[in-house]
């Protein structure tokens, strides 16, 4: 199983397109076991394959701290059929790059995150046409509302792409209220970068948007853009691809939540 995952483990640990890509280049192995579960340790509610304890690629136990997120696991292991494709595993994937990644570098994963605040997505908008600068501010503007009500973190707008620098008093203010365990870090990294939105990650964390809020918000343009001129196809696999991840993360967020 280690082979099977170290070639899906990407640049980032923290990388399921990446991932996804990598999981293409070799082939995939043939289903070993008959069954997967989960059994209580010390560590958490683990995954077992025929009775057996699973292990993640560094060999580390794949527990999971509720077993709500380990039957999902497993869920994913035994719908694999005669050989275990990875990219469609997206819990596996994290569950092992929280365990042999972010574990221990929560802090680190955070900072990447915060990255995001003093760029993201919902700072910069469009000008023109009429009904874009409408749509942006319709689904961007309550979720920096809130962030400016909730959080004390008051950003500033911008027309175009040209950088504009964020008061660091709205960066620690957003930054202060980022999860401090690993599952939870993880999730909301994914969501961040599947999204281009660490405001929209932590809307979702905290209840003020829902998944399906959040991915309308963070494909706003590339709706637009859609509408006006087709769909592309493969602008289309790669948007369902990063929705399989963005999903597996909100499943791991919706279970830890109190």
């Amino acid at each position: 199983m280690r082979e099977l995952f170290d070639e899906v483990a990407g640049h980032s640990p923290l990388d399921p397109e990446e991932a996804v890509r990598r999981s293409t280049r070799k082939p995939q192995r043939k289903r070993f076991y008959a069954q997967a579960g989960v059994a209580e340790t010390p560590k958490g509610f683990g995954l077992t394959l025929d009775g057996k304890p699973a292990r993640t690629p560094s060999r580390r136990l794949l527990a999971a701290p509720t077993r709500e997120i380990a039957e999902a696991i497993a869920a994913e292991w035994d719908a694999q059929k005669e050989v275990i494709d990875p990219t469609t595993m997206p819990l596996t994937r994290l569950a092992n790059s929280v365990i042999d990644a972010v574990t221990g570098r929560v802090e680190a994963v955070a900072d990447d995150i915060a990255k995001y605040f003093h760029s993201d997505m919902l700072f910069y908008r469009a000008g023109h046409p009429e009904a874009l600068v409408a749509l942006e501010a319709e689904h961007w503007d309550p979720v920096l509302f809130w962030a400016a009500d909730t959080l004390g973190a008051h950003f500033i707008l911008t027309e175009g792409i040209v950088h504009v620098r964020q008061p660091d008093q709205a960066v620690a203010a957003a930054r202060a209220v980022l999860p401090d365990d690993p599952w939870s870090i993880a999730a909301l990294h994914v969501v961040t970068t599947m999204t281009g939105s660490a405001l929209l990650a932590l809307a979702l964390l905290r209840g003020a948007r829902d998944e399906d809020e959040v991915w309308a918000a963070a494909h706003v343009d590339e709706d637009w853009n859609i509408e006006k001129w087709g769909l592309d196809e493969e602008v289309a696999a790669r948007r369902a691809t990063r929705q399989v991840d963005f999903t597996a993360a909100v499943t791991i967020l919706k279970a830890l939540k109190p």
